[in-house]
C-alpha cells in the first residue's frame, strides 16, 4: 500500500488492509511444489508439498500433517483464498524417512516434528510468518500433540474429531474391531511393509480389494493377542502392550491443553467415535494457557459421524436442508479471523453450535453440558415380555411397585449385528432390521403428547444379573416415528468386570443383581408429539464394539466364547431407568406465529 499524506483511524486502515488482501486474492492459482525436504532437530527429513498463490503475497502458512500420504489433499479453496498450504507425510509415512511411532507409542516425536515443522512453514518465502494449523482425526491428533509446545509462528489451529483419550476410541480394554482392524490392515500397514521390504500386500488399493473378501475372518479372530504380525506389523509390540494394559492410556492429550496458548475450531458429530465426550473441547475451555484460547475456540457439532461431516444426508437419513455446512468455508473464515485479522464476525459467534435432531435446526450454546437441562427419569417394566418392539416393555414416568425382570441369551458367535456403514464407521441409523431379534429388550413410551427435548448426555441406571462372570451391557436411545422409523440417538456400554474403571477389573458373581451406571454419548435430540422414546438394551454391537467372551479369562488372550443368559430387573429396590438431561421449552416454543 503506498504511503498517504496524511494518518488514517486505525479501522479505516484495517478496512483497506483487508481490501487488499481481497484484491490479491481475487483469480488467485496454485502452483505446487513436491517433496520440499524438511529438516527436524534430530536430522530425519520429512517431506512436504506446499501449494502457493502464484502471485502476490506474503500470505499465512496453514500446515497440515498427514499419517495418511499427502498426496491428493484437497487444499485448491485455501490457497485461492489466499494461503500457502503445506502438507507433509509423518515421519515414516510414505515419502518421509524416519521410524514411523503410532499413537499407540506412549512417547513419539510427534510434538517437536509438529513444532519444527510449524517454525520451518513460517519461514518460507512468500510467508507472512503466521501460520495456522488443519486436518481430522488422526492429522487432529498431531496438531493437538505440538500445539503445547507453544510454536512462536503458531496463531489457531482447527483440529477436527480426535477424542483426548486412547481409550475413548477403543472399547473398555479391548479393540474394537470394525474400525480398528480395518484401519490397520487397509490404512497403515500396506506403507509399512512397502518401506520395510517385509512380503505382503504394500498398496492401500491392494489392500481394500483383499478386504471385502477376508474382512469377517479378521473381525472374528480371537484372540487378538494372537493376531499374526501381518495385522500390526512393527507396531505390534505397542499394540500388545496396551491389549495387556488396557488402562494405560498412551494420549491424555486434555493434561497438555494447560500448556496450549492458541485457539482452536473442532468438528465433530453427535455419532462420532472420536467425539469422546467433548473432553478436549471443555478443557481448552477452562485450562488453557491464554484467555484468546479459552474464550476464542469453538465447537460445532453435527447429525454426522466420523465421516460425512457437513452433509445433509447420513446413511439413509436426511437431516433436512438446514443441516449441511461448508466446513472448508468455516475454516477460511476461522483462520482469515484469527490470522488475518479480518473482521469477519468469528469472534461474536457461541461457543458451541449444536445441532438439534427432531427439531433439524442449529443453534447457538454459551456451554456444555447445558446448565438449564432438567435429569428427567423414564423407568423400566414390562409384562414380562420386552423382546422385540412389538412385546410389552415399557418407559413410565413412575417406578414400578412390584419386581419384575426380563430375560434375553447373549451369543457371541450370534451377536447384534452393527448398522453402520460400509467403511465400519458408527453413523446414525434406522433400527427396524434389527426387529425380529429376541436377544434386543424394548421400553417405549406412548406417543408423546407434547415435545421433549434431550440434549447431553444421557445416563442409564442399570439392575442386571448374568450367568456369566463377565458380559456386557448396551443401551441404546431411539426416536420412533408415527411411520415406524426407529432412529438411534445415543447409545453407552459397559463391561462387567470393568464397570468401576479400567484400572480395577473386577468380576461378577453369576446370578448376582449388579448395579451399573452407563453415561451414553452426548446428544440433542427433539422428540416430536406422536414419537415414542426407546430404550433398548443387549448385549453385544458388532463389529463396532468386540464381543465379550463371558467368561472369566482375559479375551485378549483367550479366545473361548460361551453363552450367558442376561436378566434386566426393575421394581422398587431395583428401578432400571434412563436419565434423560430434558431441555425446559417455553410454552409458546414451537407456536406458529399469529399472522398480524
Amino acid at each position: 500500500m503506498s504511503r498517504l499524506p496524511f494518518p488514517l483511524p486505525a479501522l479505516v486502515t484495517t478496512a483497506l488492509t483487508c481490501l487488499l488482501a481481497v484484491s490479491q486474492a481475487a483469480g488467485l492459482e496454485v502452483r505446487t511444489e513436491t517433496n520440499v525436504a524438511v529438516s527436524m532437530r534430530d536430522g530425519v527429513v520429512l517431506r512436504a508439498d506446499v501449494h502457493r498463490p502464484d502471485s502476490g503475497g506474503p500470505y499465512p502458512v496453514l500446515v497440515v500433517r498427514t499419517p495418511y500420504s499427502k498426496q491428493g489433499r484437497r487444499v485448491d479453496r485455501f490457497v485461492k483464498a489466499g494461503y500457502i498450504v503445506v502438507s507433509q507425510d509423518a515421519r515414516g509415512r510414505y515419502e518421509s524417512d524416519g521410524q514411523w511411532e503410532s499413537f499407540v507409542r506412549p512417547e513419539t516425536h510427534d510434538a517437536q516434528d509438529g513444532y519444527d515443522t510449524v517454525e520451518w512453514a513460517a519461514r518460507l518465502p512468500g510467508s507472512s510468518g503466521k501460520v495456522g494449523t488443519f486436518g481430522a482425526s488422526y492429522n487432529a491428533f498431531l496438531q493437538w500433540r505440538l500445539a503445547p509446545l507453544r510454536p512462536p509462528s503458531l496463531v489457531a489451529m482447527a483440529a477436527f474429531s480426535i477424542p483426548a483419550r486412547y481409550n475413548d476410541l477403543e472399547g473398555r480394554g479391548t479393540i474394537r474391531p470394525g474400525r480398528r482392524l480395518n484401519w490397520w490392515i487397509v490404512g497403515m500397514t500396506p506403507d509399512m511393509r512397502a518401506r520395510s521390504g517385509r512380503p505382503g500386500i504394500k498398496t492401500r488399493a491392494e489392500a481394500r480389494k483383499l478386504w471385502k473378501t477376508d474382512a469377517d475372518r479378521w473381525l472374528r479372530f480371537a484372540p487378538y493377542l494372537d493376531l499374526p504380525r501381518e495385522v500390526f506389523e512393527e507396531e505390534t509390540p505397542y499394540v500388545h502392550h496396551w491389549l495387556k494394559h488396557p488402562d494405560s492410556d498412551p494420549w491424555k492429550l486434555h493434561e497438555d491443553v494447560p500448556n496450549i496458548t492458541v485457539p482452536n475450531l473442532n468438528v465433530i458429530g453427535w455419532w462420532d467415535h472420536c467425539n469422546g465426550h467433548l473432553l478436549l473441547d471443555q478443557t481448552i475451555r477452562a485450562e488453557a494457557a491464554s484467555e484468546t484460547a479459552r474464550s476464542g475456540s469453538r465447537t460445532i457439532i453435527g447429525p454426522w459421524g466420523h465421516v460425512g461431516m457437513g452433509k445433509r444426508k447420513v446413511g439413509s437419513l436426511d437431516f433436512g436442508p438446514d443441516a449441511p455446512l461448508d466446513l472448508i468455508a468455516d475454516q477460511i473464515r476461522w483462520f482469515d479471523y484469527w490470522i488475518k485479522g479480518k473482521a469477519n464476525g468469528v469472534g461474536q459467534t457461541a461457543p458451541y453450535r449444536i445441532f438439534v435432531m427432531g427439531d433439524n435446526r442449529w443453534r447457538d450454546e454459551s456451554a456444555w453440558p447445558l446448565e438449564r437441562a432438567v435429569s428427567t427419569a423414564y423407568f423400566l417394566t414390562s409384562d414380562g415380555n420386552a423382546q422385540t418392539p412389538s412385546g410389552n416393555g415399557r418407559l413410565v414416568a413412575e417406578p414400578p411397585r412390584t419386581d419384575g425382570s426380563d430375560s434375553y441369551v447373549y451369543d457371541p458367535e450370534n451377536p447384534v449385528p452393527s448398522l453402520h456403514g460400509p467403511a465400519l464407521f458408527q453413523i446414525p441409523t434406522d433400527q427396524r432390521p434389527l426387529h425380529d431379534r429376541r436377544d434386543i429388550l424394548v421400553y417405549q413410551t406412548e406417543p408423546l403428547t407434547e415435545p421433549i427435548e434431550v440434549t447431553g448426555f444421557p445416563e442409564v441406571d442399570l439392575f442386571a444379573s448374568s450367568s456369566a462372570p463377565d458380559t456386557d451391557f448396551f443401551v441404546r436411545l431411539i426416536d420412533v416415528a408415527p411411520d415406524g422409523l426407529a432412529r438411534d440417538i445415543s447409545m453407552g456400554m459397559v463391561r462387567a468386570r470393568y464397570r468401576e474403571g479400567l484400572d480395577r477389573p473386577q468380576l461378577i458373581e453369576p446370578g448376582q443383581t449388579v448395579s451399573y451406571t452407563i453415561r451414553m454419548n452426548p446428544t440433542s435430540n427433539a422428540f416430536l408429539p406422536g414419537h415414542r422414546i426407546r430404550l433398548d438394551v443387549t448385549s453385544s454391537d458388532f463389529p463396532n464394539y468386540d464381543r465379550n467372551h463371558n467368561t472369566p479369562a482375559d479375551q485378549n488372550a483367550d479366545g473361548q466364547l460361551q453363552s450367558a443368559t442376561q436378566t434386566i430387573h426393575y421394581g422398587p429396590a431395583t428401578a432400571t431407568r434412563i436419565r434423560l438431561p430434558v431441555i425446559p421449552q417455553p410454552a409458546d416454543a414451537r407456536q406458529p406465529a399469529e399472522k398480524p
